[in-house]
């Protein structure tokens, strides 16, 4: 066991210096834009990253929120097991996230996507939408990045074949970006 931990530590550490990561500072960007101008910021992925986007939702509903006073409006479209299922009955299960979309987002909103391989059919619909909608586009992308690599307006795509460290990777970047919300509502950043 103690060789897995190093090993995947290693795996772990060597993702987070990937190409990627350069990329990080243009969605904690757009995330301080959507706040500052009350916009929403919409999540979606599938399993764990599904779980991931709820996870994330609820840090900058309230987490956020407690250095300024109100967090960011965000929502996770993985949430609301009525609407998903509703949806993946009645239209599709690649149709779950666009349909939110469709109804509840606006030109100037953000979408974040969670995809390990960047090909879920509902994760490509989902970034189809939020580009026909005039939101900006977010991904963060395992494996080869996938469709969604060339969807997504800004992919964050690190190059790595493994499915656990993509999802590390998709909490750290949240946890990043909120920690540097809370300290820049606390200064001239």
């Amino acid at each position: 066991m103690q060789q897995h931990i190093t090993d995947y530590s290693a795996r772990l550490a060597g993702a987070l210096t990937l190409p990627a990561i350069n990329k990080v500072p243009d969605l904690a960007a757009a995330f301080k834009q959507a706040w500052d101008t009350k916009k929403t910021i919409y999540l979606c992925g599938n399993g764990g990253s599904a779980g991931n986007a709820i996870h994330l939702a609820n840090d900058f509903i309230y987490g956020a929120g407690l250095t300024r006073g109100i967090g960011l409006r965000i929502e996770s479209l993985a949430a609301n097991s009525a609407v998903l299922t509703c949806l993946a009955n009645d239209i599709g299960y690649e149709e779950v996230y666009a349909e939110q979309l469709r109804v509840k987002a606006n030109s100037g909103d953000v979408l974040l996507v969670f995809s390990g391989s960047g090909n879920s059919p509902n994760i490509v619909r989902a970034l189809e939408m939020g580009n026909k909608l005039g939101m900006e586009t977010f991904a963060i992308l395992g494996f080869s990045g996938g469709k969604c690599k060339d969807i997504a307006k800004h992919p964050l795509h690190f190059a790595i074949d493994d499915m656990q460290i993509a999802e590390d990777l998709q909490l750290i970047i949240g946890h990043m970006i909120m920690q540097w919300l809370c300290d820049s509502a606390n200064s001239a950043e």
